[in-house]
């Protein structure tokens, strides 16, 4: 009976996956719905994969037959209450929408509908994403009811629950700006990822990782970066992308001499710097995109310098923990051949490839390029010789598609409930103020402050909810020091992905811990540690406008030359080796030189630049000498 339960269950997931895929695709070729139509289709059909793949009994773990006939009826209810709701939206379209615009609040229907949803959503989040989430938002809706019995600053109007009420079941709230961004964008960009991953793409990366740094010394952890650098610009997914490669990249690691601690925190920051890098970067770009009203292309344009010296410090960091460890590289005849490897990566980098071209060169919409390189990657499977694609492997690309949406669409629908009490109360230009006033004039001091708000808010929460709520809260007191839009919301979105491996709560780095059996806060403060220039990142590109201006120009050379003695010099500080162990007073002088070049000064900077070559090629030849000689006497 539970096989023919489970096996009905697997076909409706994938009916409701193919239904969710033409549906998204369809809004961005040939039959477009009025957004908010188009929102309750995606919030429906988000809830139903949510309740059918995470069930209620998993999370009570039911074991006996009479509790899991009642929790599967729970499921089912909520499945129809989910497909209800949101018909009642998509059909009564028209009167929807007019008792909104005029605030019409006498309409019982919407009123219950409205509490339903509420509850479904929070109840999706607290399935995908665990408690932290849903108690946020409950904890703002039960702010926005009784914020009149609170005097001071944070006091407001009395408000009644049908208003509450009405403001979350609207474009305010649910079907604002973050369920916007995920059907709009996102989704379709979890479903290039999927299909890309069907195509065998982590294999393929793997193996095309290997073959370019596994023979090296500390050859397992550059190929873990290298590994979850290039798989993290797909999937954008921190978690997901420790799970999927570091369930090989961690073991390996270990094996070849890399502490616990260490194989799990490199992990882990590879695997976050994937929410930075473009072309995809995560979910958060693209509502950063919508919040700020910024071009997706210009985001990812922005962000290349920040991610590439966020990589570089990293490779650098586990090269030097190599050289501490007398860490070697994979053998020889375990390693892939290099032709070969890039000969069945082309099917992968072709369809990334076009996504780029559209996005940057023909300034296609994101929808248009995700809907092209989706298809680029179905024909390439197709055309491929050594592993092609099959009609099962669409299949499960949909499916995966449908798998991915779950997290995201519970994460920006919760964050909509928070945005929406924000809104509503005023709440969010309150926080603001407080900021603004405890800051003073400082840009500094603010920006600090920021940085502990999104470490605070970002506490177990996905990067997306994370930086909503940041951008609601924070965002206006940057602005208003005069710290320019695009600065300002990269900052917060730099750091609410960080918060995925910021200590005390780093799901990313609980993620890699789980897999190298190591303590996860033994995990989280080695992963703060290797990740420091992730830390530095935000301030320099705030102070130095530079760092987000790229193109084919000498000063953008410059910037990424200095970008890259930043990362270097950050690293080696850190560790404090370079061919061997260097002492403090040098360590402090790399230290200086990371810090100072980055600086919006451009003749200081090539003269810091110049002296780290210097130092950097000197002190690395004369410490080589100095390790062989004392190795050959020994």
């Amino acid at each position: 009976m539970n096989a023919v339960y489970q096996k009905i269950n697997r076909i409706i997931i994938l009916f409701v996956s193919l239904y969710a895929v033409a549906l998204h695709v369809a809004e961005f070729t040939f039959y477009t719905m009025p957004s908010i139509q188009f929102y309750a289709h995606h919030v429906m059909v988000a809830l139903v994969l949510i309740f059918l793949y995470f069930p209620l009994e998993n999370s009570l773990k039911v074991t006996s037959g009479r509790a899991r006939i009642f929790t599967r009826s729970l499921d089912w209810i909520a499945v129809v209450l989910s497909v209800v709701t949101s018909l009642y939206v998509i059909v009564n379209y028209d009167s929807y929408v007019n008792d909104m615009q005029n605030s019409i609040v006498s309409n019982d229907v919407i009123y219950v509908f409205g509490i339903i949803i509420t509850l479904l959503i929070l109840e999706a989040a607290r399935r995908t994403l665990g408690k932290s989430l849903p108690i946020i938002a409950s904890v703002a809706i039960i702010y926005a009811l009784t914020a009149h019995l609170i005097p001071g600053l944070f006091g407001n109007r009395h408000l009644s629950l049908r208003r509450v009420v009405y403001a979350l079941f609207s474009d305010r709230g649910i079907y604002g700006t973050p369920t916007g961004t995920c059907a709009n964008n996102v989704f379709l960009f979890l479903m290039f990822a999927s299909f890309l991953n069907a195509s065998g793409a982590d294999r393929i990366f793997q193996n095309f990782a290997i073959a370019l740094a596994g023979g090296k010394r500390g050859g397992p952890a550059k190929m873990a970066v290298i590994g979850s650098c290039f798989f993290g610009t797909i999937s954008g997914s921190c978690v997901a992308n420790v799970v999927s490669t570091g369930s090989f990249t961690i073991p390996l690691m270990k094996r070849n001499g890399y502490s616990s601690a260490t194989a799990g925190a490199v992990e882990a920051i590879a695997s976050t710097g994937g929410q930075i890098m473009p072309p995809v970067m995560g979910a958060a770009a693209f509502v950063m995109s919508d919040i700020a009203g910024i071009p997706y292309a210009v985001i990812c344009a922005g962000a290349i310098i920040p991610a590439i010296m966020y990589y570089v410090c990293l490779f650098k960091m586990v090269d030097l923990e190599a050289v501490r460890y007398q860490i070697e590289g994979i053998r020889k005849e375990d390693i892939p051949d290099l032709k070969d490897s890039i000969a069945r990566s082309l099917k992968l980098f072709i369809p990334v490839a076009v996504l780029l071209v559209l996005l940057l060169v023909f300034n296609q919409t994101p929808m248009t390029a995700a809907i092209c390189s989706t298809a680029a990657i179905i024909v390439c499977g197709f055309l491929d010789p050594h592993e092609r694609m099959t009609g099962k492997n669409v299949l499960d690309g949909c499916v995966k598609s449908g798998k991915a949406l779950c997290s995201v669409m519970s994460a920006c629908a919760s964050a909509g409930i928070v945005v929406g009490i924000f809104s509503l109360t005023g709440l969010g230009l309150k926080f603001s103020n407080l900021i603004v006033q405890l800051g003073g004039t400082s840009v500094l001091i603010s920006l600090i402050l920021s940085m502990l708000v999104c470490a605070l808010l970002g506490m177990g929460l996905p990067t997306t909810a994370a930086y909503i709520v940041c951008a609601t809260v924070v965002a206006p007191a940057l602005t208003s020091l005069g710290i320019p839009v695009f600065s300002a919301h990269l900052f917060l979105l730099f750091f609410a992905s960080l918060s995925a491996i910021t200590p005390p709560v780093a799901v990313a780095s609980y993620a890699a811990a789980g897999i190298a059996r190591e303590n996860p806060l033994k995990v989280g403060w080695t992963s703060f540690k290797l990740g420091i220039t992730g830390f530095i990142l935000p301030f320099a590109f705030v102070y130095n406008q530079e760092y987000l201006s790229f193109g084919l120009r000498l000063e953008t050379l410059l910037t990424l030359l200095c970008g890259i003695v930043t990362s270097y010099s950050l690293a080696i500080a850190v560790q404090g080796y370079v061919e061997d162990k260097i002492s403090l007073p040098m360590r402090i002088v790399y230290l200086l030189i990371g810090i100072a070049v980055i600086l919006p000064f451009r003749r200081l900077s090539a003269v810091l630049v110049l002296i780290f070559a210097i130092l950097y090629i000197v002190q690395k030849k004369n410490l080589r000498v100095k390790k062989t000689v004392s190795v050959s006497g020994t």
